[in-house]
């Protein structure tokens, strides 16, 4: 017999409202904000390793494109608001992935997502650190901050450059773990390294700021020509993950304003689909039209509500701060 009842505690649900009103009121007193944008759209998330749900329109055929894809995230709305003048944003809601399903993932989840006009990432990671700061308050608690860049990191922690290892290296670094290697790309063997070697040993009141990524990890932000390291500079894209402790929580980016480049990484990001044998969305020809009539410069993040509430609260299970979670939806 299915359980009816709720997954999370009163007390969980109460703290949820909590961080809610509090993002409410951090946005207000910086005069940022708050909007929003459809849930169903037209385009499709073509990021290789997230999955979205689509669904069909039955109405009149005049409405659009039948296929509708629920969003992954609020960005490419967002980015065309942005690209009208609407300045500083933010949007908090629910967004979907399929697939992700599990003790730390539900497809149904909430996400934080702001804009800063004329920002750099590392200016909005500090903004980033500070809204968890506030939130972590609500329960008592505060992080130590530390900022370092992701190749300074995996110096520190394993002694191996993460710009110039190679795969061999990468597969080293792992130790005992074994990792099925077949069809597995640079990129992948360092987020393996990352996720089973480096981030279990975050400590639990450290917030760390880690930027400058390798710039084959670019996503949508801009990638500098040099990260200035004295003997091996290399290029690096201008983003940014912030994590308490093992956790991860958002994810920033000093945004690329060039429709010709991100029109270029949206159809590799399709030939990557194809060759696992994906789904291929189509892309958002709106959001790329909306880069090419003058987007401003700024940076953005997305942050996990529902990983920053199982932070708060030091839970290991999403179910524990959902009010249903995908079991019992």
């Amino acid at each position: 017999m299915s359980d009816w009842r709720p997954s999370a505690a009163p007390s969980a649900l109460r703290l949820r409202a909590r961080v809610n009103a509090l993002i409410r009121d951090f946005f207000a007193d910086r005069d940022v904000l708050e909007v929003e944008t459809p849930v169903m759209s037209q385009a499709g998330n073509t990021e290789p390793n997230i999955a979205s749900f689509s669904l069909d329109f039955t109405g009149h055929i005049d409405a659009g494109a039948r296929t509708r894809w629920l969003r992954t995230s609020p960005e490419y709305p967002l980015k065309r608001l942005l690209a009208a003048g609407i300045g500083d944003c933010y949007e908090l809601g629910r967004v979907f992935r399929d697939g992700e399903a599990g003790g730390r993932h539900n497809p149904e989840f909430t996400m934080l997502e702001w804009y800063r006009v004329g920002w750099d990432h590392r200016q909005l990671a500090e903004e980033a650190a500070a809204i968890v700061q506030a939130a972590l308050a609500l329960v008592d608690r505060r992080a130590h901050v530390v900022a370092t860049s992701y190749r300074q990191l995996y110096r520190d922690a394993l002694g191996i450059d993460p710009m110039l290892a190679e795969i061999d290296m990468l597969r080293a670094a792992l130790g005992d773990i074994t990792v099925d290697g077949d069809g597995l790309n640079r990129d992948d063997w360092l987020d393996l390294v990352m996720s089973h070697r480096i981030q279990p040993a975050f400590p639990a009141d450290q917030l760390l700021v880690l930027y400058d990524y390798p710039a084959s990890q670019c996503m949508l932000a801009r990638v500098r020509d040099s990260d200035g390291d004295a003997v091996a500079p290399v290029p690096v894209a201008e983003r940014f993950e912030l994590f308490l402790g093992p956790l991860e929580l958002a994810n920033g980016y000093h945004e690329l304003a060039d429709a010709g480049e991100q029109r270029a990484r949206f159809e590799r990001e399709l030939i990557e689909r194809a060759r696992r044998g994906g789904v291929l969305p189509p892309i958002d020809e709106q959001l790329l039209q909306a880069l090419d009539d003058g987007f401003p410069p700024c940076a953005g993040v997305a942050l996990g509500v529902d990983r920053l509430l199982m932070a708060m609260l030091g839970t290991s299970r999403i179910a524990d701060v959902l009010a249903f979670d995908f079991a019992r939806a």
